[in-house]
């Protein structure tokens, strides 16, 4: 049986979209199970409930679409703030939406290098999980340690547990109050259940300006170590402020970032 070239094209775009078929029906279906779960939790549906059609119109007031399907979060532990990023598509942009105001920060300025060092962990991370019966409110984990963490920090007990959640308390933590963590997670929700899997978290000592710069460069001086690690993680800030653009995250064998 002759088996033409034209023949095995077609079969293989016949494969090629049944399995791409497949995988957006799962996707869809993992995503409405996961919005499901997520609002038969008490706080999940009040927070949506509360916030969802006051966020929907923040961001027409800006000019972004909702619900949001790529958003990025940045913080700064001097400044206690946290940024809320949005594009409406692949080839947008960044734009910011909103900046909130972290409400406490345990430790000092650094990476956090080892479970019980009470430091807010530095760095690029994306959440890895919602908890919608957290013990302060909602929260978000962190996907720390990450390959860098792990290289630099101590490998048999690094830490973790790093949320962005509810509350005014916190070692290690980025806590926003209950009123900051209801829109942050419903936005961030949305964004899940939109088909972004990882939403990327990046937390700086400071604003790698003139005037953070002087501070860490007065404060730190005699550290090489944070140093070192503050100018490796100064060339992924440059590069959004330049652009609103995110490279994406890379480390070398010795855990710097590359870009």
């Amino acid at each position: 049986m002759r088996f033409s070239l034209q023949k095995a094209y077609s079969f293989l775009a016949f494969v090629l979209i049944f399995f791409t078929g497949s995988v957006q029906i799962f996707a869809q279906a993992d995503n409405s199970n996961f919005k499901n779960y997520q609002l038969a939790a008490p706080r999940v549906a009040k927070a949506y409930a509360q916030y969802n059609d006051l966020l929907k119109k923040q961001f027409e007031a800006k000019g972004l679409n909702y619900p949001p399907k790529n958003i990025y979060i940045r913080a700064f532990k001097a400044q206690n703030e946290l940024e809320i990023w949005v594009k409406n598509n692949d080839n947008d942009t960044f734009t910011l939406f909103k900046q909130y105001k972290i409400c406490a920060l345990s430790g000092s300025l650094g990476p956090k290098r080892w479970e019980g060092d009470r430091q807010v962990p530095e760095g690029y991370y994306f959440i890895s999980n919602f908890n919608p019966s957290s013990d302060f409110y909602l929260s978000l984990l962190l996907s720390y340690p990450n390959y860098s963490d792990m290289l630099l920090g101590n490998k048999a007990d690094p830490g973790g547990d790093i949320y962005i959640h509810g509350g005014c308390v916190t070692i290690g933590c980025l806590p926003m109050q209950d009123e900051g963590i209801q829109e942050i997670y419903t936005l961030c929700l949305n964004a899940k259940i939109n088909g972004q899997n990882n939403i990327p978290v990046h937390i700086f000592p400071t604003r790698f300006n003139k005037a953070g710069l002087n501070f860490l460069g007065r404060e730190y001086a005699d550290d090489v170590n944070r140093q070192r690690f503050w100018i490796n993680l100064k060339a992924g800030y440059d590069h959004f402020e330049r652009t609103h653009t995110l490279y994406p995250v890379m480390y070398n064998q010795e855990g710097k970032y590359i870009y």
